[in-house]
């Protein structure tokens, strides 16, 4: 599978929660759960199932950081981490993150943010995703 998202993440189904039209699919990645909001729909069509192989996939875009370890937010994927690197450009910003049992979350975000975190390699962060922003993916 190739995508242009930035952040693209093999593990296995854990679980399913059924809805009327969407489901939520937790994806184990090494050991920590990914949250993904899905239409029951697309559930059927990768023909999901626990222990089945699937991606998690998420656009850099759609990262948000702060700084602790879990926050108060609604956001079903907090992920702790470490900054790896910050690669600033004219406006934003690539802050990698080392998470998910060693795995590197990408997020873009502005140079603003980055100076109002006062963001460095090194800081320990938070990666904030919301399930309905993690796309699922299979071979």
């Amino acid at each position: 599978m190739k995508l242009s998202a930035r952040n693209q993440f093999a593990g296995t189904v854990e679980k399913i929660s059924e809805g009327a039209v969407n489901g939520i699919v937790t994806i184990d990645v090494n050991g920590s759960p990914v949250s993904a909001t899905i239409s029951m729909a697309a559930i059927r069509e990768l023909d999901l199932a626990p222990g089945k192989p699937a991606y998690a996939v998420i656009k850099a875009t759609e990262v948000m950081v702060g700084k602790g370890e879990h926050l108060p937010l609604s956001a079903r994927n907090q992920f702790p981490g470490n900054v790896t690197s910050i690669e600033k450009g004219a406006v934003n910003s690539i802050v990698k993150i080392s998470v998910l049992g060693g795995n590197t979350i990408s997020a873009t975000i502005s140079n603003a943010a980055v100076d109002d975190l006062k963001l460095s390699p090194g800081d320990d962060a938070l990666a904030v995703v919301k399930a309905t922003s993690v796309m699922v993916g299979i071979d």
